[in-house]
């Protein structure tokens, strides 16, 4: 017997209200973490009930991933400069500086905890990690349907990785974020010579 496709999550909310509700957990989630984040403080900071947050999201990980979904400032998709690596350089012109360290601390608390919680991992992956991928896989097809990127090109599949990727390895191997300019150079310094984009 095929198994059915889940039902899309309905709601009674506004979009005005939804928008209110997830900037709320973002806010808490920076206050507090996720651990200590509970469904209580939710309710209470966005003067709604336990019932009515169970009933939109199955629980805490699958609202906080919405949550940060819907609190992106710009995602890959909105992004089309005519060229590769003027969308990459985009995408970091984007982001105001203070976000980003605002935004390196929170994946940080979050990434430690999803490695411990199999529920928030999968939440993030399936709401937040896959949408945002499916995004940046179509801003690339861009680049090879314009004839700058070859389709074979063994290092596109990587760009994710290298751009995440150094924005990890910083604070470990200088002992400071990933700021602006730093990412501004990784990608005229790596990432386009790995691509061999003119």
């Amino acid at each position: 017997m095929p198994t059915e496709a889940p039902a899309p999550r309905r709601t009674r909310l506004t979009p005005e209200r939804e928008r209110e509700l997830y900037e709320a957990v973002v806010e808490l989630l920076r206050e507090v973490g996720y651990e200590a984040l509970t469904m209580d403080a939710i309710a209470a900071r966005t003067r709604s009930s336990k019932a009515t947050l169970y009933r939109q999201w199955k629980g805490k990980p699958e609202l906080v991933a919405t949550a940060l979904r819907h609190s992106k400032q710009v995602s890959s998709s909105d992004i089309d400069t005519g060229s590769l690596a003027g969308d990459l350089h985009e995408l970091i012109r984007c982001h105001d500086e203070n976000d980003v360290k605002r935004d390196q601390q929170l994946m940080r608390g979050l990434a430690h905890a999803a490695f411990q919680n199999e529920d928030l991992f999968r939440a993030l992956r399936e709401l937040l990690i896959e949408p945002e991928l499916a995004s940046f896989r179509a801003l690339v097809q861009r680049a090879v349907d314009r004839g700058e990127l070859a389709a074979d090109n063994a290092a596109g599949e990587f760009i994710p990785h290298m751009l995440f990727g150094s924005t990890l390895a910083r604070p470990i191997i200088e002992g400071v974020d990933a700021d602006p300019e730093y990412s501004h150079r990784y990608i005229d310094a790596v990432v386009v010579p790995a691509l061999r984009l003119s």
